[in-house]
This record gives C-alpha cells, structure tokens and sequence, in this order.
C-alpha cells in the first residue's frame, strides 16, 4: 500500500503490496515512542521541584532543567534528520532510543554524586534521545497510511504522549515525594526502570521489519524539477514559526498554573492546586482523542484556527484574575492546546517530499520555544502580575491561529 505525507507526498512504503493493517504493529510501535517521551517530559518538573529540596538549590537554579532538556532539542534535531536521512526512519529511532536510555542510566551516579550538574548532563542526553525520536516518529507516522488520515493519525499518536505527560507528575508525586522519599534513592531507581523499558523497546525495533520510506519512479521525477529550498516554502516557514510560538505557550502556561491557582484561588494550597495541573493534563490527553475524532468532519486547519481563538479568548479571562472562573478558563485551556502541536507538524511538512527529513528537524528544533519565551512571562510577573503575563500566551496563540487561517497553504 502506498503511504505519504500529509497532501501531495513524495514517498512510499517499502512494502507496496502491502494492505492498510500490515502498518498496524509498525504504528503501534512508533506510537509507543510518543508514550515515552510524554513521560519524560510529564517528570520533568516534579523533578524541578525535588531537587530544589534535596540539593538545596534556588528555584531559579533548578530551571536549568528546562534549559538542558530543550537545549538539546535545538542542537540535535538537525543532526538527527541528517542521520535518518542517510540510514533510514528505523535507524534513527534506534539511535534515539539509545540514547534516551543512556540518559536515563547516568542518573545512578549522578544521584550518587548529589551533583545538580550531573543530572544536567544526563538529563541533556536524555532529551538528545528525545529529540531523535521525535524527528523520526512524527514523519513516520504521517506516512504509515493514506495521506487522507495523516494528520487523524499523528493526533491518535500524540493522544499517548499526552497520557505520558499525565502520568509523569503522578508517577513522580507518588515516588519522589512519599514520606520516604527525602533522598534521591528515588530517582536513582525510577530511571533505571525507565532506561530498562526503553532498552526493550529498542530490541523490538531492531527485530521488527519496518516498511522504509522510498520515493516512488512517477514522483521522483517531480521532485527532480522542484528543487527549491525550504527556505522558499511559504507553509513550511509558517509551520516553524507557529511551532515555536505554540511550544512556548504550552510551557508557559504550565510552567506558571500552579503560581496562578494559589494566587487566585483564596485558601489554595500548593498540594491541591498540583491536583488541578494534574487534571489540567488530562483535560489535554482527552482534547486528543477529541480532536482525532472532529477531524473526520472538520479540516484540520479550520480546528486549529478555533480552537486557537478560543484559547486567545480563554487567555484574556485569565488575565481578569477573577478566582475560581479564571483558574478554570486557565484548566480549560489545556483542552483546546491539545492537537496543536501535530497539527501544526503535519501540514508544515505537507508535500515536502525528499525534504521531509530537514524539515521534521526544523520542527523539532522550534521546540526551543519553550525554554525562551516563559522566561519572559517571569518578566512580567515580577513587572505586573501573574495573571498579566498571560497576555504572553495570547499573543503565540494568535500567531497559531493566523498559520491554521491562511498559513497553511501550500505555494
């Protein structure tokens, strides 16, 4: 069976001859890698936390994490769409799997040690692994299908990186913060067991046949006439810059909630409030599985175009600072965040054909977006307010919305 990317692709399968279901352990597999790293990054700020209490560190120190685990994002993304563009999609998440458990082993010693820079450094190797994965998984699934379903498809997937993320802060919750949990023993034995898991996964893509994506005879010849840069693709460049915009105000706003909830909420705790972020979470695993299902009636860049304003119009309620109603427009945004980052990639790769690879590295190199633009929310809450920075939020979210109204299309 032919697959592609989203709209007019310039690939194929391998397995040509191949119906639909042939490509179901393949997803299933590829789909368990979006778990993977939803998890990582659902730890990652229980671990902010954490160690600002055994290490005794500031909480300023401490968001060097951020900065080490999208860092990495920037730097190896492109190197990563190099790699798979010269050894293959399955190369590439191999690698990427390698490396997340790497990442994930080096902080036995590092927790030994009691060294917050060793577990900045293996927390960048972890997320060096991430930033492969994420390459290689979100193209690969775009084309493991008909090019009708593949944004339908890549939203089914990023469902599970959202129950990820939802697990994580629970997982680290039960786990870091138990009554015998004030050391880092932890931490030490929750990632050997993630570094495990991901290690056997690794052993089933390397023993499982995966369709490599090909160019097909008929489409190469277009290509050969079509050598523009990536640069000159107008939705492409749109995609990236929404990206970017979108990633930070997914961090930003998760970054600050419980600030917020606490500070407008009267009476509430720090502990509850890390009950709603969890309930926020899975508000935005759900808006997945929502939003998969309303793309069979409505074109994936009209939903985002929506839900998009409606997130704008959620951040000005926010901004009133009016208690409980604005602590629960800030939950409700979770929802309508939820498809945007696959969205978003799968129409900015869109007919891109022998430039896939790079481009899926740009994408994941706007991830970056995150670690920048928050610290500017941080600004304004020591300038105005908590509930004025998310003013910040609105302005990113208009610029997702301008690429799902007209940024999209193709030139």
């Amino acid at each position: 069976m032919a697959g592609g990317a989203v709209g007019n692709s310039s690939y194929t399968t391998t397995n040509t001859e191949a119906k639909s279901n042939k490509f179901l352990f393949p997803f299933i597999l590829v789909t368990s890698l979006f778990f993977l790293w939803g998890l990582a990054y659902g730890l990652l700020d229980v671990l902010n936390k954490h160690f600002q209490e055994v290490l005794n560190i500031t909480a300023k120190r401490s968001t060097l994490l951020q900065g080490a685990y999208f860092g990495a994002y920037f730097l190896m993304a492109l190197p990563a769409g190099m790699f798979m563009k010269r050894f293959g999609y399955k190369s590439g998440i191999i690698l990427g799997l390698f490396l997340y458990a790497a990442g994930a082993f080096m902080f036995y010693p590092s927790a030994g040690a009691q060294s917050f820079n060793f577990f900045l450094a293996s927390l960048f190797v972890l997320a060096c692994g991430l930033a492969c994965l994420e390459t290689a998984a979100n193209p690969y699934v775009t084309v493991l299908g008909s090019p009708a379903t593949a944004t339908q498809r890549l939203n089914l997937s990023q469902c599970f990186n959202g129950l990820g993320s939802f697990l994580g802060p629970i997982i680290g919750h039960s786990l870091f913060f138990g009554s015998t949990s004030r050391d880092l023993t932890s931490v030490q034995l929750t990632y050997i067991v993630i570094g495990c898991v991901v290690l056997l996964i690794a052993a089933f893509f390397y023993r499982t046949p995966l369709p490599e994506i090909i160019k097909t005879e008929e489409e190469s010849d277009v290509l050969s006439e079509d050598n523009r840069p990536l640069s000159e693709r107008k939705h492409f460049v749109w995609s990236v810059f929404a990206q970017f915009f979108y990633v930070a105000a997914q961090v930003g706003v998760g970054a600050l909630f419980i600030n917020y909830a606490t500070a407008y909420w009267n009476g509430l705790e720090s502990k509850n409030a890390s009950l709603m972020l969890s309930l926020a979470l899975g508000l935005f695993t759900v808006g997945r599985f929502v939003g998969t299902a309303l793309m069979r009636k409505i074109a994936p860049n009209k939903l985002l175009s929506i839900y998009a304003v409606i997130s704008i119009a959620l951040c000005l309620i926010v901004m009133t600072g009016a208690g409980p109603v604005a602590v629960c427009a800030l939950i409700a945004i979770f929802f309508f965040m939820s498809i945007m980052f696959p969205t978003i990639f799968a129409l900015g790769i869109r007919g891109l054909g022998k430039h896939t690879e790079r481009a899926s590295s740009f994408q994941i190199m706007s991830i970056v977006g995150g670690a920048s633009v928050p610290y500017l929310m941080g600004i304004v809450v020591e300038w105005q307010s908590v509930a004025i920075s998310y003013g910040i939020p609105a302005i990113c979210f208009f610029i997702v919305f301008l690429f799902g109204w007209k940024g999209y299309k193709a030139n």
